[in-house]
């Protein structure tokens, strides 16, 4: 324990931090227009069109508890597919689900006329499973000051230069997301733990990530495991022989 102590303490007093948040970037201005009609055939109708369904939901209507909802925003819409496609190729899983777009919703198709616009948190996307073909969208509206429920990327990185794994252990990634509440201004797109002081038997625990101090872990336990360098199987020292 003690020869953890301190080599958690080394990494954390580096001055390059080994827990790296970046604010959430813009990459597209997602392009929509209304949707009025539902079902499978106008949804079959719009995909043949190159289009995708999407809808658009506030937070609250998200909640499990039926009380803690409250009348809010909700847009039917459809997206161009070729445009969300180019967004996930430039925009890998899951960090789409941490990344936060403008979005803006016109009369029509080519159309000036601009209906609404703000900004969106993607929070699903239904494909197929076989083709890999997207059936419909989910976002959240991400307005300045909004709390929105993230689960943040975690990436690993000082792995060439981690003493443990040098010695022969194994970076075993326990967790390779955090569920944080945040302010929608400050989604992180991605969370980095720099293993690269880490021994065997080292490991970075839940609350030894430094985020921005409006972010809340949404955690039971706040000191469990985002990973430890453990011995491999061929390290592990044999029985002595009685």
């Amino acid at each position: 324990m003690s020869r953890w102590c301190r080599s958690l303490k080394t990494v954390v007093q580096n001055p390059n931090s080994p827990f790296s948040l970046t604010s959430s970037s813009s990459y597209h201005t997602i392009q929509a227009i209304p949707r009025e009609c539902t079902g499978s055939r106008i949804a079959a109708r719009d995909r043949a069109q190159g289009r995708i369904p999407a809808v658009v939901l506030s937070q609250n209507l998200l909640e499990k508890n039926p009380q803690n909802r409250s009348p809010a925003r909700k847009q039917l819409l459809t997206t161009e597919r070729k445009q969300i496609q180019a967004i996930l190729n430039s925009v890998d899983l899951p960090f789409f689900y941490s990344t936060t777009f403008p979005l803006q919703i016109r009369a029509g198709s080519g159309s000036s006329v601009l209906l609404e616009s703000g900004k969106v948190l993607p929070i699903k996307v239904h494909k197929n499973e076989e083709t890999g073909s997207i059936f419909n969208l989910v976002f959240v509206w991400a307005d300045d000051g909004t709390e929105l429920k993230v689960d943040v990327p975690v990436v690993f990185k000082g792995e060439d230069n981690c003493p443990g794994l040098k010695k022969g252990g194994r970076l075993n990634r326990i967790r390779t997301t955090l569920k944080y509440l945040c302010p929608a201004e400050h989604i992180p797109p991605k969370i980095e733990v720099d293993v690269s002081n880490l021994d065997i038997g080292d490991k970075v625990l839940m609350n030894n990530v430094e985020v921005h101090p409006s972010l809340k872990l949404l955690s039971k336990n706040e000191n469990m495991p985002i990973c430890k360098i453990t011995v491999t199987n061929s390290e592990t020292p044999e029985p002595a022989a009685t």
